[in-house]
């Protein structure tokens, strides 16, 4: 029985006991400066908390007040559309001020800030609106650098709306190509024969109403982010700045971490989309209250929502984000939805929210039917963990469910697949390796003050599964992933295959701002609803450990490299190009003494398994077109313009699909894998029609999947090689 970790590793509260003391500021309590007050207040406890807390705080100096400036000027103009030269002369004054503005408690930075970009983003919606009155032509040899970096700011109000007008002629000419493209495929269907074709002047015409919709959504939002949402974001690139896992969270994105971590929500089971300043359903999710209600279908318009029998709200016109907040609450409340049918007709559906569990989020596995035998595979998303009950779902536990559902199957190998997968409960790793090899140390945890900490599994002493294994890995593979493959990796117990992955080698604990601040300020502060936070300052994802191999090195910024490489769409980039090694605010690679651990060594032979792999790959022209398709990839990303010449943007656009067109050919010629789900899990794959689809679809895709096939083969060539190491100890 797996032992549930979450709780192993807690936060020095030594540290955040005594932080507090630090924390003296003057807090006015009602009135016209609270909200400023409370901004000044929610700096100042998030700085003091990074520097006492931090495992490697940045000094609060000049070189601090340039990086943030920096930092945060990039983040809100990103492609450099709305401020001018003469806008970053007048904030450059204060790139080495905001380090003594927060000692002396002053926002004067954020304030002027927000004003300058609250003008330009006004002006800019006038930009585009008249922009797009006028036709565009598409003949003259003309080109935009894609890359705002190696722009400069605009010099002057008229070169921000020239280029404002290229900007906005690349999204009509892409859209343009697009309807012409399309326009041309029904040709060539005979049931369009006589479908009126359009002219090259309606097609953009079509094009400019299409991205002038989108700028119109685009502003709507623009309007709706309140200056204590830009407040928010201002916050967020301090915090970014110490490295780039530290972060800030309102009460209401902490309540939408949390749901993300444990893979549960409590609502009514009922995805939603929003179309046209409506918000429809898109599907409902099996099992949920909405699928057991019965009454509440996909494409149905939600137009009102009501809290049990208390008025509707009407929701024509919300955000998505903002519907979904009334439609979602307490567990066992009702909530009455008036829908709109496709046929016209409305109803209201009263549905009771329950806890809904997101099955995309949890680990599920397959069987893959070879010739030289079964293979089982286990897809996990992420390291889910609900922190707040301790009745939540486990990854740790369901993939150990997994593994047994596989060996009573009657696998001869298993492929544990975290492609994609960013990390999450660092508890759940620990215990995930225990299936694996059984107890023993599986990661080193240090704060910056301390000795490293070793966590182990604690499982049985044996392992629960002890035959072939291969984990795959990718660039998107990070944290926890990295654990589970580099201690995988050191015991010798599997083989890592894929590329290198992203390299985050840090923990992270939430830390209630709230709880950092004295007693009458708290109090004050409860007494007000007016601010930034309403009654909370919120909390800080804080980096206050880093974590280490058993062997003593640290996935930080190196990642894990995989045993066994296969090529990818970015083998011909520099290393730095991607993962922690692309954010200069990342903390750097280091290494400490091993901890003493016993490997299993029942990976024997892994210059023979990569040899073997590597001839494999080098027969296979979709390998051969993938490594092409590299190069080409480099090629593009250093030169970053782009033609607004359709000729030229069509031949452009050719070169960049031909190799994904030849790869998608031999693709469908390959000989795809054979896959069917485990026994124990066909009742619920077959719950009703949309269930039985997901699935269908789930599998098809893994029978097309490249990578997992070869890895299919290594696993076959680790058990083809046990089989001989048994044959030649049995001779002896």
């Amino acid at each position: 029985m797996l032992k549930f970790m979450r709780n192993k590793i807690l936060i020095p509260l030594f540290i955040l006991f005594g932080l507090a003391a630090f924390f003296s500021f003057r807090y006015g309590g009602k009135g016209a400066q609270t909200s400023q007050e409370k901004r000044v207040l929610l700096v100042n406890t998030a700085i003091k908390t990074v520097q006492t807390a931090h495992f490697s705080p940045k000094p609060i100096d000049d070189i601090f007040s340039s990086r943030i400036y920096h930092r945060i000027i990039k983040s809100f103009d990103i492609d450099k559309l709305f401020f001018t030269k003469e806008d970053i002369k007048k904030l450059q004054t204060y790139e080495f001020q905001i380090d003594d503005q927060i000692k002396l408690n002053s926002i004067e930075f954020f304030d002027s800030l927000d004003a300058i970009y609250m003008r330009r983003t006004n002006a800019s919606e006038k930009y585009y609106q008249e922009i797009l009155k006028t036709p565009f032509t598409f003949d003259k040899k003309e080109e935009m650098q894609m890359n705002a970096d190696k722009e400069e700011y605009a010099e002057n109000e008229s070169s921000l709306i020239e280029r404002w007008r290229q900007y906005l002629k690349y999204r009509v000419l892409a859209k343009y190509v697009d309807l012409k493209n399309e326009q041309e495929k029904k040709k060539e269907n005979k049931d369009s024969v006589n479908a009126k074709m359009k002219s090259d002047e309606e097609l953009e015409v079509l094009a400019r109403e299409d991205v002038n919709r989108f700028y119109q959504r685009v502003y709507k939002r623009i309007h709706k982010w309140k200056d204590d949402e830009r407040f928010t974001y201002f916050v967020n690139t301090i915090m970014e700045a110490e490295d780039p896992h530290t972060s800030y969270y309102p009460p209401a994105e902490k309540e939408e971490f949390d749901v993300n971590m444990s893979g549960s929500f409590v609502g009514i089971g009922a995805r939603l989309s929003p179309e046209n300043d409506k918000i429809t359903v898109s599907s409902i999710i099996t099992g949920s209250p909405s699928w057991k209600q019965g009454e509440l279908k996909a494409g149905d318009e939600i137009q009102k929502v009501a809290q049990g029998d208390k008025p509707p709200v009407d929701i024509q016109g919300f955000e998505l984000t903002d519907a979904i907040k009334l439609i979602r609450g307490p567990k066992g409340t009702e909530v009455r939805l008036t829908v709109k049918r496709a046929d016209g007709s409305t109803k209201v559906i009263p549905i009771i929210r329950d806890v809904i569990e997101i099955e995309e989020t949890f680990a599920k596995s397959a069987i893959i039917n070879t010739k030289d035998g079964q293979i089982g595979y286990i897809h996990l998303p992420e390291f889910y963990a609900n922190f707040n009950h301790t009745s939540g779902r486990s990854c740790a536990v369901d993939v150990a469910e997994e593994v047994k559902k596989l060996k009573e199957s009657g696998v001869k190998g298993i492929i544990l697949d975290l492609r994609y997968n960013g990390g999450g409960s660092l508890g759940d790793v620990v215990d995930m390796a225990g299936i694996f090899v059984g107890k023993g140390p599986v990661v080193q945890v240090k704060t910056n003050h301390s000795s490293p900490s070793v966590l182990r599994a604690g499982g049985p002493d044996t392992a629960m599964y002890s035959g072939p294994l291969a984990i795959m890995v990718n660039e998107n593979s990070a944290s926890a992933s990295e654990i589970l493959a580099a201690a995988m990796q050191d015991y010798k117990r599997a083989v890592i295959v894929g590329s290198i992955t992203f390299g985050k080698g840090t923990v992270q604990k939430m830390v209630d701002l709230d709880q950092m601040i004295d007693p009458m300020t708290k109090l004050k502060m409860m007494d007000d609803t007016v601010g930034a936070q309403g009654k909370s300052l919120g909390t800080i994802k804080l980096t206050m450990e880093k974590f280490y191999r058993v062997n003593g090195g640290s996935t930080q910024l190196k990642g894990v490299s995989p045993d066994i490489k296969i090529p990818d769409n970015f083998d011909s980039y520099e290393d730095e190009e991607f993962g922690e090694r692309n954010n200069k605010s990342a903390l750097p690679w280091d290494e400490i003494p091993a901890a003493i651990y016993r490997p299993t060594n029942s990976v024997t032979n892994l210059d023979q398994l990569a040899k073997l792999s590597e001839s494999r790959i080098k027969a296979n022209p979709t390998f051969k077109l993938i490594q092409e398709n590299s190069e080409y990839l480099k090629k593009r990303k250093e030169d970053n313009k782009i033609s607004l010449n359709e000729k030229q943007y069509r031949k452009d656009q050719e070169e960049v699909n031909a190799t994904s067109k030849k790869i998608e050919e031999l693709q469908k010629k390959a000989v795809l894998l054979e896959l069917a789900n485990p026994t124990a899990d066909l009742k619920k794959v077959n719950t009703d029609s949309a269930s039985i689809t997901k699935n269908k679809d789930w599998l098809k895709n893994l029978s097309k999947d490249l990578y997992l096939s070869e890895t299919v083969n290594i696993i076959n060539d680790m058990r083809k090689a046990t089989s001989e190491v048994i044959m030649n100890t049995k001779r002896k």
